[in-house]
């Protein structure tokens, strides 16, 4: 699990990498990085499938076995949506957004960053500290809420643009790269509403 944690959040790493790369319109280290994301997501993919072949061999009881279960398959989301925004990424021409959109992207995709981190360490303390897992857990979703808030901001900016601005089908893929971004942030406050339950569980 940890070795999963760790993947996921290299990926998310690389992935914010390749959107600064994006916007100086370097194309060939946005690809490269793309493709550092997608070969870790498709490593934590077969560590996750290595975690659940552990545990179904292992000897833990019903109830821990399937909480751990669900809590990989959460984990595993944030990876396979940094893979998601890196594939949008290539292909979505962020030099032709307006500024401000541009700064909404980067500032997504840090929060992103910020929030697969708290998810990690929230999961790590679960072998150390359960009250501070359960504190990292409530960081994690106060980052969640700051990624909402600036998700929110990006789509009342599409209210207002016009045809002059940006093309119809341009606009689409920005507004599938902001929704893809959100998702990271939005399956690691699933991942910590289930190390909540775990941590209350064993204390």
């Amino acid at each position: 699990m940890q070795s999963h944690l760790a993947l996921t959040t290299g990926a998310v790493d690389e992935l914010v990498r390749a959107i600064h790369f994006k916007m100086s319109d370097d194309d060939q280290s946005t690809n490269e990085g793309v493709r550092k994301v997608s070969a870790m997501e498709m490593e934590a993919d077969k560590l996750r499938r290595d975690t659940w072949l552990e545990l179904a061999k292992g000897d833990l009881p019903p109830s821990e076995r399937d909480d751990l279960l669900h809590l990989s398959k959460r984990v595993d989301q944030v990876a396979d949506w940094a893979r998601e925004s890196g594939r949008i990424l290539v292909v979505t021409p962020i030099s032709r957004a307006p500024d401000s959109l541009r700064k909404t992207i980067i500032a997504m995709a840090e929060t992103a960053q910020r929030c697969t981190w708290a998810t990690r360490k929230s999961v790590d303390a679960l072998n150390t500290d359960l009250r501070e897992a359960l504190k990292l857990a409530d960081e994690v979703e106060r980052i969640e809420e700051e990624a909402d808030e600036l998700y929110n901001q990006a789509r009342a900016y599409y209210a207002t643009l016009t045809n002059g601005k940006m093309q119809i089908g341009e606009a689409i893929l920005l507004a599938e790269l902001l929704e893809a971004i959100e998702n990271i942030s939005d399956w690691c406050e699933n991942a910590v509403d289930h190390v909540r339950v775990i941590a209350v569980r064993m204390l």
